[in-house]
C-alpha cells in the first residue's frame, strides 16, 4: 500500500457499555492511516448506542461518516444514557442507516478495495452480514478485540489472571464461531495483551487537561460511566484511565510494530473460551507487548496533538 493511502475501515462497536469503545472510537478517528466508512453498533440497544457514536462524529466534525444501527436486542440503555438523553438520532447531519447490516454488507461488496472490520465487541451483526451474503469474507479482513488466550488483568470476571471467557466471545459464542470459521484473514487482540493498557501519571494528565472537542466529550463520557460504577469515582477521574481494551484492535488496523504476533490455532467453545488448538482455524494473535508504553505514548499523542 502506498504510504499516502488511507485504510478504509468499518467499526462495530458495542459503545455505550464498557468506555473503552469510547477511546477506541476517538483513537480511530485521530488516527491518519485509517478512512471511517461505517461506525456500526452493536447488541442490546443498538440506537441508544448509536446516539452516542452520532453525537461524538458532530460535536467532534466528523459528520462525514455514516452511522448504522446493528440488530436490536433490547430497549435497555446503558451507563452513558446522560449523556444522550436530549439527542436525537435524526438531528445528525449525516447518514443514518437503520439497516446496518444491509449496510455494511453494502459498503464492504461495493468497495473497490478491500475493506478492514474493527470490532470490539460481541459478532452477532458480523455473523448476520456473513449470513446475508457469504462474499463479505473474500472483500475485507477482520480485526477484533476478543477472547483469552493464556493470561487476563487480575480481577476480570471475577478471575485471578488466568484464562476466562472474554466477554465480547461469551456474548455470543455461536456468532464468533461464525465468524472466525469464515475464509478471511482474522486477526485479534485478546485479553493478554489489550488487558493491560491503562493510562496513568502525566500521560493521563495530558488527557484530562486537553481542550479539544472530541478529548472534552470522551472525558465527560467517562466521568458519567464511572459515576454509575463507583462511589468514590472523583478520584479515579483524576488520577487514571480504565483499561482501554479496544484501542489495540485500532492500532492492529494499521500496525503491528509494537506486539509480538503469532498465527495459532483457536478454537471458540459454547461456553466463550478461546482455546488455543493445534487442529483450529489459524488466528493471527497479539500475545504480548513489544512496548506497551509506546503504544500508550502513541494514544495521548494522537488524541492531544491532532485536534
Amino acid at each position: 500500500m502506498n504510504s499516502n493511502e488511507k485504510i478504509p475501515v468499518i467499526l462495530d462497536t458495542d459503545i455505550g457499555s464498557d468506555i473503552d469503545d469510547t477511546w477506541a472510537l476517538a483513537f480511530l478517528l485521530r488516527s491518519p492511516e485509517l478512512k471511517p466508512k461505517l461506525i456500526l453498533t452493536e447488541t442490546g440497544n443498538t440506537t441508544y448506542r448509536a446516539k452516542i457514536v452520532a453525537k461524538i462524529l458532530e460535536r467532534s466534525g466528523y459528520s462525514d461518516i455514516p452511522v448504522g444501527i446493528g440488530i436490536h436486542q433490547s430497549d435497555d440503555v446503558g451507563p452513558q444514557q446522560p449523556w444522550v438523553e436530549d439527542y436525537e438520532i435524526s438531528d445528525y447531519p449525516g447518514t443514518i442507516y437503520e439497516d446496518g447490516i444491509d449496510a455494511l454488507v453494502e459498503i464492504i461488496m461495493e468497495s473497490t478495495e478491500p475493506i478492514t472490520l474493527i470490532c470490539t465487541g460481541p459478532l452477532t451483526n458480523i455473523a448476520a452480514g456473513l449470513e446475508m451474503e457469504p462474499k463479505i469474507a473474500s472483500k475485507a479482513r477482520f480485526v477484533g478485540m476478543h477472547g483469552c488466550l493464556y493470561k487476563s488483568p487480575p480481577g476480570y470476571g471475577g478471575g485471578d489472571g488466568g484464562v476466562v471467557a472474554e466477554y465480547n466471545v461469551k456474548a455470543d459464542p455461536k456468532a464468533c464461531m461464525k465468524v472466525f470459521s469464515a475464509p478471511w484473514d482474522i486477526t485479534i487482540t485478546p485479553l493478554d495483551t489489550c488487558g493491560f493498557v491503562r493510562l496513568k501519571g502525566e500521560r493521563y494528565r495530558r488527557i484530562l487537561e486537553c481542550e479539544d472537542r472530541l478529548v472534552r466529550d470522551l472525558m465527560e463520557n467517562y466521568k458519567i460511566w464511572l459515576k454509575s460504577r463507583k462511589e468514590d469515582w472523583l478520584e479515579t477521574f483524576r488520577t487514571q484511565s480504565s483499561i482501554l481494551y479496544d484501542t489495540v484492535a485500532v492500532y492492529l488496523a494499521f500496525s503491528e510494530e509494537l506486539l509480538v504476533m503469532r498465527d495459532l490455532g483457536v478454537k471458540v467453545t459454547e461456553d466463550g473460551y478461546t482455546l488455543v488448538s493445534k487442529g483450529a482455524r489459524k488466528i493471527h494473535c497479539a500475545i504480548e507487548w513489544k512496548n506497551l508504553e509506546a503504544f500508550k505514548d502513541l494514544i495521548v499523542e494522537r488524541l492531544t496533538e491532532q485536534g
